[in-house]
């Protein structure tokens, strides 16, 4: 029986490491939060390599090495305020998004996705601002901007769908129009005018949030 070589050739056996690769994620996050500050402090096209890099104690190629681009960083930092870490889990699915798919009325759920827009704006409103004017500076924090738009709207016709599968929708009752009134709520803009902005408590936010999408769904009564 012959040995098995690695693709890479010279016989040596790979292994893994668990030590190197905590090191590395723990390389990774430091970058990210550094991006994360410095983005929303300073601006996207303000910030460098260089300037992340001494933010987060590392070399200015280990940024190159880890992201490859900015655009990229700037990518993963808006992952990572939206979801709340670095783990490969969609935000619909969640523990603290849970509460939207198991509320059994259209009230509890919108009640419910009041507090995930609370949540999301608290982690993202500074983050969301920042690509916002980022937009402005070049295609690609543009084309991430149109991204977080579009999936917005797509988490607005998620919960849409919900309402829709657990009552009948009343007469007059247009889908398209309904997930537009839940997409221009669910903007961590709001958050950011409202509770970084005006003083508003997380309570009255999200009371707030969910009075105003019943309201704009006719679901007053």
């Amino acid at each position: 029986m012959g040995v098995k070589r690695s693709a890479t050739g010279g016989g040596r056996r790979r292994y893994d490491s668990p030590l190197r690769d905590q090191r590395a994620r723990q390389t990774r996050q430091a970058i990210v939060t550094a991006a994360s500050r410095l983005f929303v402090a300073r601006g996207y096209a303000a910030t460098s390599f260089a300037d992340i890099a001494t933010d987060a104690a590392v070399a200015r190629p280990t940024v190159f090495a880890v992201f490859g681009s900015k655009a990229a960083l700037l990518r993963e930092v808006v992952d990572q305020a939206l979801a709340g870490d670095d783990e490969p889990v969609p935000v619909a699915e969640r523990p603290w998004f849970r509460p939207v798919w198991e509320a059994r009325t259209p009230h509890a759920v919108l009640q419910a996705y009041a507090e995930v827009c609370r949540v999301i704006g608290g982690r993202a409103a500074d983050v969301f601002e920042a690509v916002r004017r980022a937009a402005d500076e070049g295609p690609e924090p543009a084309a991430l901007w149109e991204t977080m738009q579009r999936n917005r709207r797509a988490g607005a016709g998620m919960v849409i769908d919900h309402i829709e599968g657990l009552v009948s929708a009343p007469p007059g009752f247009d889908h398209d129009r309904a997930v537009d009134v839940v997409w221009v709520f669910n903007d961590p803009a709001h958050y950011r005018s409202l509770v970084r902005g005006c003083g508003w408590s997380e309570q009255e936010y999200s009371a707030w949030i969910a009075d105003q999408m019943r309201h704009g769904l006719g679901l007053d009564g």
